[in-house]
């Protein structure tokens, strides 16, 4: 009976010590965080960084760092849809400069032709996200986008150049922080292309450690008694440099008198420099990859320019660095993504159509699984590619600023059109690599490293953005916790700490059950075909909070240093991301059954992922006891019981059949993108020959059945067809057609080829403005 009591006691003492605020605060809480201040385990976070951490707002993305996502909330986020006016503009002005020239001849004259430079002035493309109080279109990010698709389709410099302007340059910074005296001067004058905008942030020093820049500027008084910015920087790499008016300008600002108030160290600063003030120079331009649009390096060499050039006034003197992660914060899921879409789209409808056009040993070669397998992979990722890119920009035309969703989308929507380019180059065989007017590969294949390096080059993105960053910034307690013991609060540490162990251990507890279960335990918000996959995210959700926890608690703040770890955390946040989105999608557009082969296929392919990167980190998360049970008896578990494997033949036999076959899904899969009506054009003309051999096929089987049964003699293709009419197995107009189908796929497949002399003009072809020529 005694040792009842005595029992009893000793439980609700313990439950008194934890539930308790004021006494687990005082007895347990407190030691804590002396532990943790001696073995500096939370990370200690420099300025810079915080400011990139602080930049945007947590979305979705923070659901999969909790282990139990929400996906009623999930699904209930916005999915935008493209209004008739947007449709409009699509209709009208994007397809008619995409009519004004080709990618070749773009290509031919280095340069966009001054009809299209005007066309684009004339029709406001350079102030799309510029509102209409000052004369521009008022685009929201989704009609941006689908602009930026279409272009992209057509020319990578069309992109180039007209998503500068609206993307990370002056016209985003002055929307957001100017002045009202900046605005009504310079958005006017940018939406009418009077001013030519780039923005130079890039040094030969400071590429992806931007912050690290030595670009330098001093505030002193003039003899006028106004105060003044004496700048002196190097940059590289800076699109429309070389023909900008207005150059924005990041550079490290200092006051030795301290007339402004802010102390001699002033900061990162973002300032407007009319390009045409003594002291600038913009006489060169760089070749990336040989792709015509304009990138180049400039310098400035005591360039004298008033303070109130500094965007925002004064008061925004030192916020420079703030500035450019909170417009990246959203920015860069936008712009790249519709780019990398627009390219994919074109692969899609590319290698398709050549799939069917192109025969070998009497069959289209669309029919080897040799070639099946490539056209899966384009297709899956050409679905799951667009599902993300609106699913994003519906979350930042809702006032989101998703600064790691935007690092997912821009590293994964670059890198799967990298592969698949690589893989349409492949189907193409010597059609993708013969350069010439026909071809429509090789330029965005050239420009593909391009897109992969800057706004964050790739391999910085993944290790460090999406997870490094990300895990401090998404996850529910971490982020609390640092703070509560950089401000010496102990009641908020305490609060954010026993609430990190609840979930750390809800997430053990939920982890095991799933994989044992493999997710059937979990409540899908959908029936179907689909609801398994919801399943697999909740367990793919719940493994990953706890490792992530485990990779925290385990090296603290030189997790950040562990980067091959973070790659791989990164890679399944990514894929949990890109599988919500792709879910997002089919349940946006109607569940439409046509499109379960490429949802089957994206998941199967995302989970694969999940799984690969789930391996890697079992067999690298090297922390004391608990690795050498990651390492062996739950990394022989979880490759016994995974959560995803590739997806099968014959649903990637069905994901290529969908490319290859003229129709309404088709054309939905490559919705957007500019396809020219003129079979004298290459996509056109490849176009054509598809729909001329679909439609002939019947026709080529009858005929190919009645040789098999005898009914007519051996002969040549042509001599064939003739035999059959002459025998009224095919009528007159069959005859005709597939005749016609015949000619035209023979004209598809051809190549370009040059004489001597047009191939030395075209490569020697001379630059149009003199004083662009100059080597580094």
């Amino acid at each position: 009976m005694y040792l009842t009591i005595f029992i009893s006691i000793a439980i609700l003492v313990l439950i008194g010590l934890f539930l308790i605020p004021p006494i687990r605060r005082n007895l347990i809480t407190r030691w804590i965080v002396q532990m943790i201040q001696a073995m500096n385990v939370l990370p200690r976070i420099s300025e810079t960084e915080r400011a990139a951490i602080e930049a945007g707002n947590v979305w979705v993305e923070g659901e999969f760092f909790t282990g139990k996502p929400d996906f009623d909330r999930i699904l209930q986020e916005p999915y935008p849809e493209i209004s008739p006016e947007l449709q409009a503009f699509l209709d009208g002005p994007v397809e008619q400069v995409c009519q004004m020239a080709t990618d070749w001849e773009i290509y031919q004259r280095k340069d966009l032709p001054p009809e299209v430079w005007d066309y684009l002035k004339q029709e406001r493309f350079f102030g799309m996200m510029i509102p209409q109080e000052y004369g521009g279109l008022g685009f929201s990010n989704l009609a941006y986008s689908a602009v930026m698709v279409k272009l992209a389709s057509r020319s990578f410099t069309h992109v180039a150049t007209v998503g500068v302007a609206n993307s990370l340059g002056p016209a985003k910074l002055l929307l957001r922080y100017g002045t009202a005296e900046q605005k009504r001067y310079y958005l006017p004058r940018l939406v009418r292309g009077e001013d030519i905008p780039c923005f130079a942030l890039t040094e030969p020093t400071a590429g992806s450690d931007a912050a690290s820049l030595i670009s330098h500027g001093e505030v002193f008084r003039g003899t006028d008694d106004q105060l003044y910015l004496r700048l002196n920087w190097r940059k590289r790499y800076i699109t429309l440099g070389a023909i900008a008016t207005l150059l924005g300008l990041a550079f490290r600002l200092r006051d030795p008198a301290n007339l402004l108030g802010k102390g001699e160290d002033v900061g990162i600063t973002c300032v407007l420099v009319p390009t045409n003030t003594p002291g600038v120079v913009i006489n060169k331009r760089h070749d990336p990859m040989g792709v015509p649009f304009y990138n180049s390096p400039t310098e400035g060499h005591d360039v004298i320019l008033p303070i109130d050039q500094i965007i925002g006034g004064v008061e925004q003197a030192g916020q420079g660095w703030k500035m450019l992660m909170q417009t990246l914060a959203a920015g860069r899921g936008v712009s790249f993504p519709a780019t990398c879409t627009g390219v994919a789209k074109l692969v899609t409808r590319v290698a398709g159509a050549h799939s069917v056009v192109r025969q070998q040993f009497g069959l289209s070669i669309g029919r080897f699984e040799g070639v099946e397998e490539p056209l899966a992979r384009i297709g899956g990722f050409a679905y799951l590619m667009d599902a993300a890119r609106l699913y994003t920009c519906g979350a930042v035309d809702r006032g989101e600023q998703p600064a790691v969703v935007s690092a997912i989308a821009k590293y994964n929507t670059t890198e799967l059109s990298r592969q698949m380019i690589n893989d349409g180059m492949d189907i193409l065989g010597g059609s993708g690599i013969c350069r010439g007017p026909r071809n429509l590969l090789a330029n965005i294949y050239t420009a593909t490293p391009i897109s992969i390096t800057v706004e964050g080059a790739n391999i910085l993105t993944r290790t460090l953005m999406i997870f490094g960053q990300g895990a401090i910034r998404c996850h529910p307690y971490v982020y609390q916790e640092i703070q509560a013991l950089e401000q010496k609060d102990i009641t908020a540490f305490d609060r954010a700490f026993w609430g990190h162990m609840g979930s750390l251990l809800g997430n053990s507890v939920r982890t095991v059950i799933f994989s044992l279960t493999r997710g059937r335990l979990v409540r899908s918000p959908v029936r179907g075909e689909t609801a398994r996959y919801y399943r697999k995210l909740a367990w793919a959700s719940a493994t990953f909070a706890l490792l992530t926890d485990v990779a925290l608690l385990s090296f603290g703040g030189s997790l950040k240093r562990k980067e091959k770890l973070t790659g791989r955390f990164a890679d399944v946040l990514s894929w949990l991301y890109l599988g919500t989105a792709t879910l997002r999608r089919f349940e946006a557009e109607g569940r439409q059954s046509e499109d379960l082969p490429l949802v089957h296929w994206s998941m199967q392919y995302a989970f694969a992922q999940i799984q690969q990167a789930f391996e890697g980190i079992f067999s690298n998360l090297d922390v004391p006891l608990l690795g050498i049970l990651f390492r062996y008896p739950l990394l022989s578990w979880w490759r016994l019981n995974p959560i995803g494997t590739p997806p099968s033949d014959r649903l990637g036999h069905q994901v290529a059949q969908i490319l290859q076959k003229p129709g309404q899904q088709r054309d939905r899969l490559t919705a957007g993108i500019f396809i020219p009506t003129d079979p004298e054009q290459a996509l056109g003309r490849i176009e054509h020959a598809l729909e001329l051999v679909h439609q002939a096929e019947p026709i080529a089987r009858k005929i190919k059945t009645a040789k098999q049964a005898g009914q007519l003699p051996a002969g040549s293709p042509d001599q064939l067809i003739e035999f059959a009419y002459q025998t009224g197995i095919i009528t007159e107009a069959e005859k005709l057609l597939v005749q016609q189908a015949e000619r035209d796929r023979i004209d598809a497949i051809q190549v370009d080829a040059f004489t001597f002399e047009d191939y030395q003009q075209e490569r020697m072809q001379p630059i149009d403005d003199p004083k662009l020529v100059g080597s580094l």
